[in-house]
Order: structure tokens, then sequence, then C-alpha cells
């Protein structure tokens, strides 16, 4: 990645902690993983200073953990934190759809947001978790643009990459099946455009049981002598062609 002249500090910046926040999305950077400013900064070609700002914005939307003596590392997210995270989303997005005044429907977004809740179940059930993980998350941030509290739909967007983060290393090891992947983003956005409080609140059900009993199950492991650890990775990964224009993770 080389910065040109027409990219400010600012745009590379944002394309390092996308790229990064791409490759912990993949796998490519395992929960644990340690790595420092100069690292990153060699391996992409760029100055420190936006290198070292980007890990900071990942650090503060809880994806990085930082350590003044040992740099950064990607955060290990227990199956507990994945718990708390489902729960939260559900309570949140529950009271949002009972709370008229919280949310705006507009009709001319529930096309996009029905696409993408299409794709999602397509890449889920086809077992393609790299889509999945894309269509998913650009799901899950465009209908948080109907919630009217920007803090709170930041917050919805911030829980679901790190329940990815927590997810995507067992799901590559374990494979994708029913009983772990959730399949109601079409009810959902269905029942959202309706204005169906109840169907919303049975869709939201339905996705914190399946995370739930996934939890339930990898605990059950746990205690049986085969907890998942992450895989091995002693490389920084290679950096990526630089994008024209910084854009949102995948």
């Amino acid at each position: 990645m080389s910065p040109s002249g027409g990219v400010t500090r600012n745009t590379l910046r944002q394309q390092i902690a996308d790229a990064l926040r791409d490759e912990v999305l993949a796998g490519r950077l395992p929960p644990g993983r340690e790595f420092t400013v100069k690292q990153i900064a060699e391996q992409y070609g760029v100055s420190a200073t936006p290198v070292r700002e980007a890990l900071f914005d990942l650090s503060a939307q809880g994806l990085l953990a930082s350590d003044q003596h040992r740099g950064f590392q990607v955060r290990e997210f227990s199956v507990a934190d994945y718990r708390a995270m489902a729960e939260a989303r559900a309570l949140v997005v529950e009271g949002l759809f009972r709370n008229p005044e919280g949310v705006a429907v507009r009709p001319e977004g529930l096309a996009s947001i029905r696409r993408r809740a299409a794709e999602a179940v397509r890449a889920a059930k086809g077992g393609d978790l790299d889509v999945l993980i894309g269509y998913d998350l650009r799901f899950w941030r465009e209908l948080g643009q109907f919630v009217l509290n920007p803090y709170i739909a930041d917050f919805l967007t911030r829980l679901r990459v790190q329940a990815w983060v927590f997810a995507v290393h067992r799901l590559r090891r374990d494979g994708m099946d029913e009983d772990v992947l959730w399949f109601g983003h079409e009810e959902l956005v269905e029942a959202i455009s309706r204005s169906d409080h109840e169907q919303v609140h049975a869709a939201m059900h339905s996705y914190y049981a399946h995370a739930l009993a996934w939890a339930d199950r990898l605990e059950a492991r746990a205690a049986e002598g085969d907890a998942p650890g992450p895989p091995d990775s002693s490389e920084v990964p290679e950096a990526p062609e630089a994008p024209e224009a910084p854009g949102p993770c995948a």
C-alpha cells in the first residue's frame, strides 16, 4: 500500500483500519495474535502515524487490545463474551422496534436490505463464510440506518463485528450448519417492513436461541477437553493492494 498525492492521512488511516479488520474477520489474524505499529507500517510500506491511528481506532471498536510494552493484540472473546453480545443485541433490537419513536422505517431503504438478507441466507446455506460475513454485516449496518439514535446504531454494528471475530475461526475449524448459523434475515426485515412487533420479537428470539445453543455446545466441548484454539499464524499477512478510496469492511 503506497500513498499517492491524492491520499490524505485520514484516508490512509481508514484504508489500513479496513484492511486489518478484513484480515481479522477472515481469520487470517487470529485471536491472540500480537504485532507492533512498526511491523504493520513496514508491511504496508507507510509511515507509523496512520498505522498507529488505525490500530487505536480498531482498539476503540473492541477488536484489538493494546499494551504500551507489547504493542497490539487481536482480542480474544470468550464464550461468555459471545453470550453477552447476543443478549445485548436481542434486547436492544427488540426494545427499539417496540418503541416507534426510536425507529423510522423508510420504505425506499427496504429494497437494498432485502437483497442483503437474501444474499446472506444464500451464502449461509451454501457454506460460503466470507460472503456470509460481508452480507450479514451490510444487512445489519443498513438496518441500523433506521435507528434514530446514532449511538445505538453504532453500538449494534460493533457488537455484530465483535461476534464475527469470536465466531470466524471456530466456524472455519468446525464447519457451518443450521444448528450454528441463523437464517432469519428475511423474516426479520419483512416483520420490520410491516411494523409487526411480535414477529420482530420472534425473529430476534430465534437469533438469540441459535447463539445460546452454539455457546452451550462450545462450552460442552471445552469441558470434554476439546477446547478450540486459534489457528497458527507466525507472519503478519501480506498487505492487500491499496483501494482507490476507503470503504466499509467486507
